[in-house]
Protein backbone atom coordinates (compact mmCIF):
# COMPACT_ATOMS: atom_id res chain seq x y z
CA UNK A 1 0.00 0.00 0.00
CA UNK A 2 1.21 3.51 -0.87
CA UNK A 3 0.40 6.49 1.35
CA UNK A 4 0.98 10.18 0.79
CA UNK A 5 1.38 11.47 -2.76
CA UNK A 6 -0.09 8.45 -4.53
CA UNK A 7 -0.54 10.46 -7.75
CA UNK A 8 3.11 9.78 -8.64
CA UNK A 9 2.73 5.98 -8.47
CA UNK A 10 1.68 5.44 -12.14
CA UNK A 11 4.53 7.64 -13.44
CA UNK A 12 6.98 5.78 -11.20
CA UNK A 13 5.77 2.44 -12.58
CA UNK A 14 4.52 1.33 -9.17
CA UNK A 15 0.82 1.24 -10.15
CA UNK A 16 -1.39 1.22 -13.23
CA UNK A 17 -4.17 3.11 -11.43
CA UNK A 18 -4.84 4.69 -8.04
CA UNK A 19 -7.79 5.21 -5.72
CA UNK A 20 -7.51 8.63 -4.10
CA UNK A 21 -9.56 11.02 -2.00
CA UNK A 22 -9.48 14.41 -3.71
CA UNK A 23 -11.11 17.78 -3.23
CA UNK A 24 -10.42 19.47 -6.56
CA UNK A 25 -8.54 16.92 -8.66
CA UNK A 26 -5.85 19.48 -9.51
CA UNK A 27 -3.00 17.22 -8.38
CA UNK A 28 -4.34 14.39 -10.51
CA UNK A 29 -4.37 16.59 -13.61
CA UNK A 30 -0.89 17.97 -12.89
CA UNK A 31 0.38 14.38 -12.78
CA UNK A 32 -1.20 13.50 -16.13
CA UNK A 33 -4.00 11.39 -14.63
CA UNK A 34 -7.71 11.40 -15.46
CA UNK A 35 -10.68 10.49 -13.33
CA UNK A 36 -12.17 7.21 -14.50
CA UNK A 37 -14.97 6.85 -11.99
CA UNK A 38 -16.29 8.82 -9.06
CA UNK A 39 -16.91 6.33 -6.27
CA UNK A 40 -18.33 8.56 -3.55
CA UNK A 41 -19.19 12.21 -2.91
CA UNK A 42 -19.06 13.72 0.55
CA UNK A 43 -19.05 16.99 2.44
CA UNK A 44 -17.87 18.09 5.84
CA UNK A 45 -20.53 19.28 8.29
CA UNK A 46 -20.37 20.68 11.80
CA UNK A 47 -23.03 19.48 14.23
CA UNK A 48 -23.36 20.73 17.79
CA UNK A 49 -25.37 19.86 20.84
CA UNK A 50 -28.05 22.50 21.51
CA UNK A 51 -27.23 22.36 25.24
CA UNK A 52 -23.54 23.32 25.13
CA UNK A 53 -21.90 24.84 28.18
CA UNK A 54 -20.95 28.52 28.02
CA UNK A 55 -17.29 27.55 27.54
CA UNK A 56 -18.10 25.11 24.72
CA UNK A 57 -20.45 27.65 23.09
CA UNK A 58 -17.61 30.19 23.06
CA UNK A 59 -15.30 27.60 21.53
CA UNK A 60 -17.90 26.72 18.88
CA UNK A 61 -18.43 30.42 18.06
CA UNK A 62 -14.66 30.90 17.68
CA UNK A 63 -14.47 27.91 15.34
CA UNK A 64 -17.40 29.23 13.26
CA UNK A 65 -15.75 32.67 13.13
CA UNK A 66 -12.54 31.13 11.79
CA UNK A 67 -14.37 28.99 9.23
CA UNK A 68 -16.32 32.04 8.04
CA UNK A 69 -13.11 34.05 7.58
CA UNK A 70 -11.87 31.37 5.18
CA UNK A 71 -15.22 31.16 3.35
CA UNK A 72 -15.36 34.95 2.90
CA UNK A 73 -11.88 34.92 1.32
CA UNK A 74 -12.82 32.42 -1.40
CA UNK A 75 -12.65 33.92 -4.86
CA UNK A 76 -10.75 36.99 -3.61
CA UNK A 77 -7.28 38.26 -4.50
CA UNK A 78 -5.12 40.82 -2.71
CA UNK A 79 -3.79 43.34 -5.21
CA UNK A 80 -1.12 45.97 -4.63
CA UNK A 81 0.56 48.33 -7.00
CA UNK A 82 2.51 51.54 -7.47
CA UNK A 83 0.35 54.30 -8.87
CA UNK A 84 0.74 58.03 -9.53
CA UNK A 85 -0.75 60.22 -6.76
CA UNK A 86 -2.83 61.99 -9.41
CA UNK A 87 -4.61 58.69 -10.29
CA UNK A 88 -5.66 57.73 -6.75
CA UNK A 89 -9.22 59.07 -6.96
CA UNK A 90 -9.87 57.16 -10.20
CA UNK A 91 -8.21 54.00 -8.79
CA UNK A 92 -10.49 54.11 -5.75
CA UNK A 93 -13.48 54.05 -8.11
CA UNK A 94 -12.03 50.97 -9.83
CA UNK A 95 -11.12 49.21 -6.55
CA UNK A 96 -13.58 50.28 -3.85
CA UNK A 97 -12.40 47.39 -1.60
CA UNK A 98 -14.22 46.40 1.57
CA UNK A 99 -14.27 49.95 2.91
CA UNK A 100 -11.55 51.75 1.03
CA UNK A 101 -8.24 50.77 -0.52
CA UNK A 102 -5.10 51.40 1.52
CA UNK A 103 -2.96 54.17 0.05
CA UNK A 104 0.61 54.68 1.25
CA UNK A 105 3.15 57.23 0.02
CA UNK A 106 6.24 55.94 -1.78
CA UNK A 107 9.74 57.35 -1.33
CA UNK A 108 9.43 58.82 -4.85
CA UNK A 109 7.52 62.11 -4.88
CA UNK A 110 4.10 61.89 -6.59
CA UNK A 111 3.75 58.09 -6.27
CA UNK A 112 1.76 55.87 -3.90
CA UNK A 113 1.31 52.21 -3.13
CA UNK A 114 -2.32 51.14 -3.36
CA UNK A 115 -3.55 47.92 -1.71
CA UNK A 116 -6.98 46.37 -2.11
CA UNK A 117 -9.00 43.16 -2.37
CA UNK A 118 -10.75 42.23 -5.60
CA UNK A 119 -13.01 39.42 -6.76
CA UNK A 120 -10.92 37.01 -8.82
CA UNK A 121 -13.60 36.99 -11.53
CA UNK A 122 -13.00 40.74 -12.08
CA UNK A 123 -9.21 40.68 -11.63
CA UNK A 124 -8.04 41.03 -15.24
CA UNK A 125 -10.61 43.68 -16.12
CA UNK A 126 -9.54 45.71 -13.07
CA UNK A 127 -5.84 45.29 -13.89
CA UNK A 128 -6.43 46.58 -17.43
CA UNK A 129 -8.28 49.62 -16.05
CA UNK A 130 -5.55 50.30 -13.46
CA UNK A 131 -2.75 50.02 -16.01
CA UNK A 132 -4.63 52.51 -18.20
CA UNK A 133 -4.39 55.12 -15.40
CA UNK A 134 -0.70 54.51 -14.76
CA UNK A 135 -0.51 51.63 -12.28
CA UNK A 136 2.66 49.54 -12.46
CA UNK A 137 4.48 46.91 -10.44
CA UNK A 138 1.15 45.19 -9.81
CA UNK A 139 1.30 42.22 -7.44
CA UNK A 140 -1.57 39.75 -7.02
CA UNK A 141 -1.58 37.51 -3.95
CA UNK A 142 -3.82 34.77 -2.64
CA UNK A 143 -6.04 35.59 0.33
CA UNK A 144 -6.29 32.94 3.04
CA UNK A 145 -8.67 34.68 5.40
CA UNK A 146 -10.75 37.86 5.57
CA UNK A 147 -11.83 39.08 8.98
CA UNK A 148 -14.82 41.43 8.54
Amino acid sequence: MITGSVEVAPAAGIADAIFDIVSSGGTLVSNGLIEVERVFESEAVLISNSELSKEDTELLNELLFRIDSVKVSRGKKYILMNIPQASIEEAVKILPAMRSPTVLPLAIEGWCSLHSVVDEAQLWVKIKQLKAIGAEGILVLNVDKIIP
